[in-house]
């Protein structure tokens, strides 16, 4: 449990710091041959943690902490999820197993969701945000020219 917090705290701070520096960098600022290798770094020790090490740790925290096995069926609800080999209606069996690997599986969808959210911060990080709004009066008014 406290491999797979820690390995979460990290990833979380490293996504934050990316964050912070795209704040202050500049947009059209020349990057040096040693911040390109420091930073290319960085960023392929974040993802070997939120692709790597992370499910790695849920896995083996499921599986062996909490016995998700393959031979342990999850019943919920009196006989609504209860599989039709166990008696219920389900015409197929969860198992706590599938349960780790759908949960395994969603960190990595999370995960590369805020990760291509990064990416697009990065790109846009310089871009004026267009604004259709109409200049008002100090009344609340907008302002129209007559023509």
């Amino acid at each position: 449990m406290v491999a797979l917090v820690v390995s979460v705290l990290i990833s979380i701070l490293m996504a934050a710091g990316i964050w912070w520096y795209s704040r202050r960098r500049p947009v059209g600022a020349v990057m040096t041959w040693g911040e390109a290798a420091v930073f290319s770094a960085y960023i392929f020790f974040l993802m070997f943690i939120v692709f790597g090490i992370v499910p790695h740790q849920w896995l083996t925290l499921a599986e062996n902490e909490w016995s998700f096995r393959s031979d342990k069926f999850v019943y919920g609800w009196g006989d609504i999820v209860r599989p039709q080999s166990q008696g219920g209606w389900l015409p197929f069996d969860i198992t706590r197993r599938v349960i780790s690997d759908v949960a395994a599986a969603l960190i990595y969808i999370v995960f590369l969701g805020i990760m291509s959210g990064m990416w697009a911060s990065w790109q846009a990080r310089g871009k004026a945000k267009t604004s259709t709004e109409v200049a008002k009066s100090t009344y609340g008014r907008p302002l129209v020219k007559r023509g």
